[in-house]
């Protein structure tokens, strides 16, 4: 293959039909049996999420991306047509242009503007024919599609749903697969080129270990990223080899479950409350559970009292009173959540402050719980 090409730099505000046609050259050279001197392969150069502090800029090698796209065929329906749905220059809408380029099609887009049942539903139409269907979503476009009748059919139709960019609510999950929806839950992130870990299982190739201090997360397989553009002491750091293979040192915990992995969270979103550990996503999923509560998103907020408090801004399903919405939360989580996970801060919003990535901003919801500046309940 050559070697020595320049990296495709990815920019936000690229659209599909720009990267396209260089995404697929670039491909095409990581093509064939010969192995790569990863130092001079070709490589896309994205943006991080940001979701975890200010975004990096990683550089992923053609050859991870065709692992991962290689690897997805092959454990859904072989390659097909792909909705996208989701920006490219992040590394989920990315994935949609790879996959389509090593599937010999053309993604169908979304036209610009808000996301709605009836545009997706017009492209899933669009896309439909003589090959397997795909998208790929955040949780909260499967949200908004489950409201509407036609964006649910279309959803239901498809051959497959991909849905990763956030942690994704087990009831949301249940409603879509109620609704027909085959669901397919990714973890990953742009170093590791995407979803690498599907309904829990790595993808072939990908092997994920947990430290047995923290339980963090480590991933390795072909599909890493060859490290951060201009920054060689984060690529040290994050890209390690242990035991003679190179790990990427995530920032998530996980566990085993029936040998699926199951993620816990990131490491540094533990909330310690006095002298409690607290888990935001058990209480989100608590929250979520509620009748009257559509989405949540929980951070530790600092307290004089007890280091930090349990807060949540939260989205209710129907007009509340605010002055009741704590104790009436707390009364309703008491069953389900033990003493010192029950949120002692609320604010109520519309919708989730989200990341241009469509994840939640955890940084966005503490500075709203923060200006709120709520009366801690007692207890």
């Amino acid at each position: 293959m050559t070697t020595g090409s320049p990296d495709l730099l990815v920019p936000a505000g690229s659209t599909w039909d720009q990267l396209f046609p260089a995404l697929r050259t670039l491909l095409h050279e990581a093509s064939g049996d010969e192995v790569c001197d990863r130092a001079d392969e070709p490589c896309v150069v994205v943006a991080t999420s940001g979701s975890s502090g200010t975004p990096k800029r990683v550089r992923l090698p053609a050859s991870a991306l065709r692992a991962s796209g290689e690897a997805t065929a092959e454990v859904l329906d072989g390659h097909g047509r792909w909705v996208l749905a989701l920006p490219t220059h992040h590394v989920a809408g990315l994935q949609v242009l790879a996959r389509s380029v090593l599937a010999g099609t053309e993604p169908v887009a979304l036209p610009a503007g808000p996301f709605t049942g009836g545009a997706f539903a017009s492209a899933v139409s669009r896309a439909g024919g003589g090959s397997p269907t795909y998208a790929s979503l955040v949780p909260t476009q499967v949200h908004r599609l489950l409201q509407d009748a036609d964006g649910t059919a279309a959803l239901a139709s498809l051959d497959a749903v991909l849905v990763g960019g956030a942690a994704a609510d087990p009831g949301l999950l249940r409603h879509a697969r109620e609704a027909g929806a085959r669901v397919v839950t990714t973890y990953g992130m742009s170093e590791t080129a995407g979803g690498c870990v599907y309904d829990g299982v790595p993808l072939p190739g990908v092997v994920a270990r947990l430290d047995p201090v923290d339980q963090r997360i480590h991933l390795a397989g072909p599909v890493l990223a060859q490290g951060y553009a201009d920054a060689p002491d984060l690529t040290s750091t994050a890209f390690q080899v242990l035991e003679g293979r190179r790990w990427f040192v995530t920032g998530d915990r996980g566990s085993w479950q029936g040998g699926r992995l199951r993620v816990l969270g990131r490491v540094d979103d533990v909330i310690v409350t006095g002298g409690h550990k607290v888990e935001p996503r058990d209480v989100e999923t608590a929250l979520r559970a509620l009748p009257g509560v559509t989405d949540a998103v929980v951070v530790g907020v600092p307290d004089e009292e007890w280091g930090q408090v349990v807060a949540a801004v939260v989205v209710p399903s129907r007009p509340t009173d605010p002055a009741d919405d704590l104790a009436r939360l707390r009364a309703a989580l008491a069953p389900t959540l033990p003493a010192h996970a029950l949120p002692r801060q609320v604010v109520l919003r519309d919708a989730i402050p989200l990341l241009p990535s469509g994840k939640p901003d955890p940084a966005r919801a503490g500075a709203l719980l923060r200006a709120a500046a709520s009366p801690s309940a007692e207890g």
